[in-house]
């Protein structure tokens, strides 16, 4: 066999495998989500962007007055400019973690629906783009509400500020992703309390209300393998015009969280719905 007939081969075997997958129509599962959304769920989206404006407002403006400013590692800032990006950050996991496990459990478990969309040309990878990509606009729709705020009362401190909402697109697409992929295997709504139970203590302890600094070293390097913490710092960084390499570093993890939860989402639809 010649080497272009192997080659001919090898491109007909690779379109086969991505077309299994892959039909390039995730924008039919997001429409078919957000429509669902806008008319059942937009309270839920409103309480999701009230949350952290009250978090701001009780302890930014209150316990901020008796703390004063916080050194952030050369710059000293006050303790709202401090809380309010972690807050930005906290705002796009929550809405696309919220968005990703508790409305794709039920759509697993409960409504078929995914049973039904695979059965048309759609693939895994479609429709879990699509959900993550819905889950992606409901972080963006917090985070971007959460930073009117923070410029209508002066906490967004540097022309830099502008790239925060890329940043929590990013943060937002990697917590989608993995939490979809999380939770196709759960299958009670009690193991849905596992989400809170690491959420709680990670928005905690991620640097959101005081520097790690104050931890032991060997606490510190737990908390920086958290996930929301790179997001935080991130944010962080650019809404305080902090800019270093180490802003990278927190781009590459989320790149790397990205890049695994859509192989993992994948996955595991296939397996679920393909067998």
């Amino acid at each position: 066999m010649s080497a272009a007939h192997e080659a001919v081969i090898t491109r007909s075997h690779r379109a086969r495998l991505l077309g299994s997958v892959f039909a390039g129509n995730p924008g039919a599962v997001m429409a078919r989500s957000w429509s669902a959304t806008r008319s059942t769920n937009w309270l839920v989206v409103v309480s999701g962007f009230l949350e952290p404006v009250l978090y701001l407002l009780s302890l930014g403006v209150g316990l901020g007055k008796l703390i004063g400013t916080v050194d952030t590692g050369g710059q000293h800032i006050s303790y709202a400019a401090f809380i309010a990006p972690a807050l930005l950050a906290t705002s796009a996991m929550n809405g696309a973690v919220m968005d990703s496990t508790f409305n794709v459990f039920f759509k697993l478990n409960f409504g078929k629906l995914y049973e039904g969309m695979l059965a048309t040309p759609l693939g895994p990878l479609d429709v879990a783009l699509g959900e993550i990509m819905m889950a992606l606009l409901r972080g963006a729709l917090y985070g971007l509400a959460f930073m009117g705020v923070m410029w209508a009362v002066g906490l967004t401190l540097s022309w830099t500020a502008l790239l925060a909402f890329p940043a929590l697109l990013i943060i937002a697409f990697g917590f989608a992703s993995l939490g979809m992929g999380v939770v196709s295997f759960m299958k009670t709504f009690t193991q849905l309390d596992w989400i809170f139970f690491v959420l709680l203590p990670m928005f905690m302890l991620s640097s959101t209300f005081f520097p790690i600094t104050v931890y032991p070293r060997a606490v510190q390097l737990v908390i920086e393998c958290l996930p929301l913490w790179h997001g935080i710092e991130l944010v962080r960084g650019l809404t305080t015009g902090v800019i270093g390499v180490g802003l990278l570093w927190h781009l590459v993890y989320f790149l790397g969280m990205i890049t695994v939860g859509l192989v993992l989402t994948t996955t595991r639809l296939r397996a679920l719905f393909l067998k």
